[in-house]
């Protein structure tokens, strides 16, 4: 028996007609927390669905996102109707959501509000206790990964605004279950130097899961305790971290 060869356009065109005549991949419901949530400003609506093992890509066509009647955010538990189907494109398939209903927040959002809550009331957060910038740095000590874009970016900016700025880079994982204690040495090590201006702790943009380092406790106390002040350049505008409060 012959079968014909296929260019890739074929293939992935062959697999989008499968998937769009099964009656279950066109009827789906799939429940999930919602991950790199993204409002797109044609009105699209782009996130993940993740549970403890695997994760699925959505969009939300805007003629489906103006009937809306539920706030999206990152953690948040839902159940999402709509239909499995491949991008041809890039030959993904994802989830195409018609509607969404609430379920909850997740349990990553629910243990970060929680541990937000405890060292809040314990004072960590307070404004007068934040160590003063010095108006004039002469070095820098900077934790983060070495491989990274979030260095790349803080050498320019630095460089750029003052040539004669002196940056110490100290190494550190940013992601993972030994990145909290990286950082921390990082911090240890850096505030022991007595030329030191000020720290900077960065990495860049992710999912809470990947900027989870980044909340813990004995991290939070580092900074509480650093003699030296610690600026948060942890994610993006919209990530907010446990280190960022502290």
């Amino acid at each position: 028996m012959y079968i014909k060869t296929l260019s890739v356009t074929e293939l992935n065109g062959y697999l989008k007609k499968v998937m769009d005549n099964d009656f279950i991949l066109n009827n789906i419901r799939v429940q999930g927390e919602i991950s790199n949530l993204k409002y797109h400003n044609s009105g699209h609506i782009y996130f993940s669905l993740k549970d403890e093992n695997s994760k699925i890509n959505c969009i939300m066509f805007k003629s489906n996102a103006d009937y809306l009647n539920i706030p999206l955010n990152n953690g948040r538990k839902v159940e999402a109707v709509g239909r499995i189907s491949v991008y041809i494109k890039d030959g993904s398939y994802q989830l195409y959501v018609s509607t969404i209903n609430d379920i909850g927040m997740g349990e990553l959002y629910i243990k970060f509000n929680n541990l937000k809550e405890k060292l809040s009331k314990k004072g960590l957060f307070l404004e007068e206790i934040k160590k003063e910038i010095p108006k004039y740095v002469f070095k820098i000590g900077v934790i983060t990964s070495p491989t990274g874009a979030a260095v790349k970016d803080i050498i320019q900016v630095a460089k750029r605004r003052n040539p004669g700025t002196e940056i110490i880079i100290y190494p550190a994982l940013v992601q993972g279950n030994e990145a909290s204690e990286s950082i921390i040495n990082g911090i240890n090590t850096l505030s022991s130097m007595e030329d030191i201006d000020v720290i900077v702790v960065a990495r860049g943009g992710g999912s809470i899961e990947e900027l989870w380092a980044f909340n813990d406790e004995k991290l939070a106390y580092a900074i509480y305790n650093c003699r030296i002040p610690i600026i948060s350049g942890v994610g993006h505008e919209t990530d907010f971290t446990i280190c960022d409060f502290a």
